[in-house]
């Protein structure tokens, strides 16, 4: 999400610390203190993200580019175009003020984790039955969390071929998504990931004069992305066996972080995994996981 891929977007995505400034943010508007009550109001409500008064300048920055680009001179304008429900223009807000930040194989130890026990568990438990594997990745942001799971997936189950596998891939920013779904990267994105990983999944293509890396069909082919808000309605059918929401729900305030906990609880198999990110915590928040460690979480067998 896009965080809440979480994705917000959540997405994916870090999340950026701004500290608490009760003074005027620099630049060209003037935002009052009622008007960014109302943007956090509006933030809150369209997304579930609790925007804090220590994100001002953060807000202030995203939200100055659409008034520019709009050729308006004050907030009050801008909120007032908001609020009288030009849907193209909330789509680009959420997409403004939702946070992306991401990398392939950021915070490795997942994939390992993924590797080394939850897929050759998976491939144990099935082997007699329904080959059916289905993961979520809630808040994609711009694709390198879905790829690296795809990467993972294909180089740990040898006879993938014979699997129905799926990545279900969510934000709720559109314009990550139209990234995530080119699978295209500037070269540098991939300095960090393993040679010969490099040589089998990506291929290099020019575009508009600049070098960049272009993921393998085989690896699209696996992923489904889907623009999806958690707070709406949750169209999939069907659980899933394995869920990455990692830095999205550090977005929500904890009320909104217990019924979305549940939620997932409830589209997931008992035994199933939740992955969450390296500062986010289900303490005090749901009862439905059992700790691994690592915040690597299983839904409890009832």
């Amino acid at each position: 999400m896009s965080s809440p891929n979480a994705s917000a977007s959540l997405t994916a995505a870090g999340q950026e610390a701004t500290p608490v400034d009760d003074q005027q943010p620099p630049g060209k508007f003037c935002l009052s203190d009622s008007e960014f009550a109302k943007m956090q109001k509006i933030i809150r409500d369209m997304t579930g993200i609790s925007m804090s008064d220590a994100k001002r300048q953060l807000v202030y920055r995203r939200v100055e580019g659409r008034l520019k680009a709009l050729g308006m001179t004050s907030f009050k304008d801008y909120l007032a175009f908001l609020e009288s429900g030009h849907p193209d223009e909330v789509e680009l807000f959420s997409n403004a003020v939702t946070t992306n930040l991401t990398s392939f194989f950021r915070e490795n130890h997942h994939f390992e984790f993924l590797r080394d026990t939850i897929l050759p568990e998976i491939v144990k438990k099935k082997a007699k039955g329904a080959k059916r594997l289905r993961i979520w990745s809630a808040g994609c942001s711009t694709g390198e969390e879905p790829y690296s799971l795809a990467i993972t997936l294909s180089e740990s189950m040898r006879n993938l071929a014979g699997w129905d596998a799926k990545l279900l891939c969510t934000d709720l920013d559109s314009d990550v998504l139209a990234t995530a779904s080119k699978g295209i990267y500037p070269i540098a994105r991939i300095e960090k990931v393993p040679v010969a990983q490099k040589k089998r999944w990506f291929q290099k293509c020019d575009s508009q004069g600049e070098q960049q890396v272009r993921v393998r069909d085989e690896l699209r082919d696996l992923i489904v992305f889907k623009q999806l808000n958690l707070m709406h309605e949750w169209p999939m059918r069907g659980k899933f066996d394995i869920i990455f929401c990692r830095n999205v729900i550090i977005y929500f305030d904890k009320p909104t972080q217990r019924v979305l906990m549940e939620r997932y609880a409830q589209f997931l198999e008992d035994g199933g995994y939740l992955i969450i990110g390296h500062s986010e915590s289900l303490y005090n928040v749901s009862n439905e996981f059992d700790l691994l460690g690592k915040t690597i979480y299983r839904k409890k067998i009832k």
